[in-house]
């Protein structure tokens, strides 16, 4: 493989304890050139979906790398930890579908491998600590250039762990679609595509609740909800100087209801 320069870490870990820095060390030691990009530590502990989607829509505007996500609430269990090449760079992590999204998102898994080769990894691998002694280990040797099928034995991408469909119901006056992401400003992204906005006749209801059919935030007046396309292609609902998760009272993996009349 060609070696290349950048490394991405998407990860829970949180900022509060040494795990981040512990990655970026073993990538430091190991590859010393290669720089870093910190997409995010602060998916939710075990939001697995939350990290996919997170991945998903940032690596396409990452430069080509190997992009790590670590999101493993079956961290030392019989989980594989897998590396995913792609016409838009590698992929490493848990086979439990964090990765698959963004390797779509990349231009689909061309190969796959099992990380199972004892001579890319840390010389003791602690059971609950495979970023640091797994993936960014493997990360390293791979931005260096090293073929992907050294680190161990492949996989077909068949048999890669996928993520349950999101939930996108066609209705008689609209939609029903599951709440993929909430992001930090508390504006609801849905599973449902740009396109079934223009299916609705005049102004939307979400969840029963009138809102403006708009571009961007400042659409709407101060406090009401605005139904746009967002940055990664599909529809959210926000609130103008508010926090529509706040007003729905919903989560991801909820369903949310947009009609085009009002409805409960």
């Amino acid at each position: 493989m060609t070696p290349t320069a950048w490394i991405s870490l998407t990860t829970d870990y949180g900022l509060t304890d040494g795990f981040v820095a512990a990655c970026h060390g073993v990538v430091a030691r190991l590859a010393p050139a290669v720089r870093v990009i910190d997409v995010t530590h602060l998916v939710a502990p075990a939001d697995v979906r939350r990290g996919a989607a997170v991945l998903a829509q940032t690596v396409p505007f990452l430069p080509y790398g190997v992009h790590v996500g670590v999101v493993d609430p079956g961290v030392g269990t019989s989980r594989r930890g897998v590396a995913l090449v792609t016409p838009g760079g590698l992929l490493v992590g848990p086979d439990n579908g964090l990765l698959l999204p963004a390797a779509a998102a990349l231009g689909g898994v061309s190969a796959a491998v099992e990380l199972t080769n004892p001579d890319w990894l840390a010389p003791t691998v602690s059971p609950t600590f495979h970023g640091r002694d797994v993936f960014a280990p493997v990360a390293a040797r791979l931005a260096l250039g090293g073929p992907p099928a050294e680190a161990g034995r492949a996989v077909d991408p068949a048999t890669l762990v996928r993520l349950p469909e999101p939930v996108l119901r066609r209705e008689a006056d609209g939609f029903a679609a599951e709440v993929l992401t909430v992001d930090h400003f508390g504006n609801v992204q849905l599973a449902a595509g740009a396109g079934l906005l223009d299916t609705l006749p005049g102004e939307p209801y979400v969840a029963g609740r009138p809102a403006v059919r708009g571009r961007t935030f400042g659409d709407a007046p101060h406090g009401t909800l605005v139904l746009y396309v967002d940055a990664a292609g599909l529809l959210a609902v926000a609130v103008n100087r508010g926090r529509a998760v706040d007003l729905l009272g919903v989560g991801p993996g909820d369903l949310v209801r947009v009609t085009g009349t009002p409805s409960g």
